[in-house]
């Protein structure tokens, strides 16, 4: 008699009936449990991973089906995918922790191709995208700089082998326009213009109109700017195409324009650059505390005073801008200057820039600096009441209004006469765009030799 008989005769022999029936279930319902349990165990090991940050379906990660390897397209859950963008403060090594990778398989990345070098200089933004389809095990990785570029590495034979991504955008050319009622970056949002483009083109007219104290209200502008899309989702804008800006009547008009060494730049219809020797205001957009006045009352000395400059009220840490090219001669403290840059142009023309809170990044005397570089901050240091920038325009050492001495100055470099046949046949058909759009005809006149603005 077999065992199992022998164990039923004995029970049979010394409990009732009903008892037996009951531990009877009892035991099947056991063994039930244990090989669900058994089975649940075997498949967490087969797919126990670190927790993914954030996982994403394979369809959202496979959009360079001519990079994509066969590891990463055989799995349509996307089960193994992890990704990860970068953010302020992220290393490489941290990442490959946070993913369940070591310093071993981080460095055999590193160490695969040139091209991994990207993975040195991470920046915020950049999008990391790991397939582990086993713990430990990298079988690809895509580093995307932009939707449009990066690399994807793939585990080919113990070794990483690379791919560049590059993608194609659809370029939209897009059309908005705003009325000034308070400030033009209000009138921007209200336009629902982005703030970069609106940033943008006050940079372009930089030269022409003091944007801090030139606009006023019924001031109106447009501009024509390029939109990018991706599978039919925006990505980001481009570049400006044509704006305009019409400021207390006088109206303003620039176009891009790229040459044949491929240098880009924007001037008028007429061919003249926007870009002018010297910015009309070294910050943004903020008010004034004070203009120029040689009768000025000092507001701490309490005493009348020469200000031989414009005081531009601003928070503190605000961006200070050179408002040309230069040498910068002096970059410490002067007096009631407080902290104070002094640069030199072009021989004759001299600018300083006093109270700032800190100098920018290599800002030192000797310093070569380009017109827009920041080369500080505004501050409170020295004799000042409050955060501001002190700014100062000299020409041949005698002080001069920086509000109107830019009006006397030489006007800005022209297109070359030999190159303006290949400038209007290049601008001509985005100025006709940009009049296609706009409802005030009287902005341009179209004629034989090229497109001319009719209010200068």
């Amino acid at each position: 008699m077999g065992f199992v008989d022998s164990a039923i005769a004995i029970l049979s022999k010394y409990l009732p009936r009903h008892h037996l029936m009951l531990a009877g279930i009892l035991g099947l319902g056991l063994v039930v449990l244990m090989v669900l349990a058994t089975e649940e165990a075997a498949h967490g090991a087969r797919f126990s991973l670190p927790p993914p940050l954030t996982a994403l379906p394979h369809e959202e990660l496979a959009t360079h089906p001519e990079t994509d390897s066969a590891a990463a397209t055989s799995d349509a859950t996307g089960e193994f995918w992890t990704q990860m963008e970068v953010e302020s403060g992220d290393n490489l090594s941290a990442i490959f922790t946070k993913v369940g990778l070591n310093a071993q398989d981080m460095y055999k990345v590193l160490n695969s191709t040139e091209e991994a070098q990207v993975l040195n200089k991470l920046y915020p933004g950049y999008q990391l995208s790991f397939y582990i389809p086993e713990p430990g095990t990298l079988t690809q990785m895509k580093v995307l700089k932009s939707p449009l570029d990066g690399y994807v590495f793939t585990l080919n034979n113990d070794n990483y082998v690379v791919e560049a991504i590059k993608r194609t955008a659809e370029i939209v050319p897009t059309f908005k326009e705003g009325v000034i009622n308070d400030s033009l970056f209000m009138a921007g949002q209200r336009a629902d213009i982005p703030t970069v483009s609106i940033m943008e083109m006050a940079d372009i007219f930089g030269g022409v109109i003091d944007f801090i104290l030139d606009p006023r209200q019924g001031d109106s502008f447009s501009i024509l700017y390029e939109e990018k899309y991706l599978d039919g989702e925006f990505i980001g804008n481009g570049e400006i195409i044509a704006a305009q800006f019409t400021n207390q009547g006088k109206q303003y008009i620039a176009v891009r324009y790229e040459n044949e060494t491929g240098d880009v730049g924007y001037f008028n219809p007429e061919g003249e650059s926007m870009r002018k020797a010297f910015l009309r205001t070294p910050l943004d957009v903020f008010r004034i505390s004070s203009n120029f006045n040689l009768n000025r009352k000092h507001p701490i000395l309490n005493t009348i005073r020469a200000h031989k400059g414009t005081d531009y009220a601003a928070p503190k840490g605000t961006p200070v801008r050179a408002t040309a090219d230069g040498v910068v001669t002096w970059a410490a403290r002067n007096g009631s200057f407080g902290k104070l840059v002094v640069i030199q142009h072009n021989g004759q023309f001299e600018t300083k820039y006093a109270h700032l809170d800190d100098y920018g990044q290599s800002i030192k005397k000797g310093a070569r600096v380009k017109q827009g570089q920041v080369i500080g901050f505004v501050g409170t240091t020295g004799g000042s009441t409050g955060p501001h920038l002190h700014y100062e325009f000299v020409l041949n050492g005698v002080h001069k209004d920086p509000r109107t001495v830019l009006d006397q100055m030489p006007k800005a470099i022209s297109i070359d006469p030999s190159e303006m046949q290949r400038f209007r046949s290049q601008t001509r058909e985005l100025l006709v765009k940009f009049l296609n759009h706009h409802d005030d005809s009287r902005l341009l006149s179209l004629n034989g030799s090229g497109v001319s603005e009719q209010h200068h």
